[in-house]
């Protein structure tokens, strides 16, 4: 049997979560779940808010454009999710949005916007990437949201690194053939980021910043040459695999 419930939708709701507590929805929510789904009251939903872990709740409808819902019972406590950062330059729409749900999917729980010289997109929707962030827990019974900065210059990033953080530099040009021996001499460290570089890469400098970084590995992530958005889907997928949340469901 599945640990997952995927018949009853699930919503994140920015509220307390605790036993026969009423919830009011957002006009939105009200329609997903009401006109859309064409829901009734006393139907099942799964909501979760990022500290109280998952609950099973009941729709309590008032009207089409007005409903609540009522917690009944935990169904998951909250869990941690792994400490991996994801920094990245900046895409266009549909590519953001792309990249930005795929993160989270992965686990990421800080995503960090990185300004370089060669990045196309210096202006981001803050709530566009909260809103992508939100949708793709809902869809795939993650429990926390990630933290989202505002876009930073790379050298402000980079200056006075934390030195229990490992930096994850994932480079075309590195000249490690095997990823995941370079990431095991690294698995003692609790706490990673993992740095995607904009389209046409770093510039010289910006290479030679990163390199001057401790702790950090520069991987590469295979002969081809992947878009920024394909790029973040293989290196989280490598490093949560051997230093995040990962690596205790392999040793399993």
């Amino acid at each position: 049997m599945s640990r997952y419930d995927f018949d009853a939708p699930r919503l994140h709701l920015d509220a307390p979560l605790v036993s026969g507590g009423e919830i009011a929805l957002t006009r939105e929510q009200t329609n997903y779940l009401v006109n859309v789904l064409r829901m009734g009251a006393g139907d099942p939903v799964l909501v979760f808010n990022g500290r109280d872990g998952e609950w099973k709740a009941e729709l309590a409808l008032a009207s089409r454009k007005s409903a609540s819902l009522i917690a009944r019972e935990q169904t998951r406590p909250q869990d941690q999710a792994a400490d991996v950062s994801y920094l990245f330059a900046p895409l266009k729409h549909a590519r953001l949005d792309y990249m930005v749900q795929k993160a989270v999917e992965m686990g990421a729980a800080r995503l960090t916007p990185i300004l370089t010289r060669r990045t196309q997109v210096h202006r981001l929707n803050q709530e566009r990437m909260q809103a992508n962030a939100i949708e793709a827990a809902e869809q795939c019974g993650i429990l926390s949201l990630p933290v989202i900065d505002e876009p930073r210059p790379l050298d402000v990033v980079l200056r006075d690194w934390p030195q229990d953080r490992l930096l994850v530099f994932c480079d075309e040009d590195a000249p490690v053939l095997d990823p995941v021996a370079a990431l095991q001499a690294h698995a003692h460290m609790k706490s990673c980021a993992v740095i995607i570089g904009p389209e046409g890469g770093f510039d010289p400098a910006e290479r030679a910043l990163l390199m001057k970084v401790t702790p950090s590995v520069c991987i590469s992530l295979g002969p081809r040459i992947l878009r920024a958005d394909t790029a973040a889907v293989a290196a989280l997928a490598l490093v949560q695999a051997i230093l995040g949340d990962g690596r205790d469901k392999l040793s399993t």
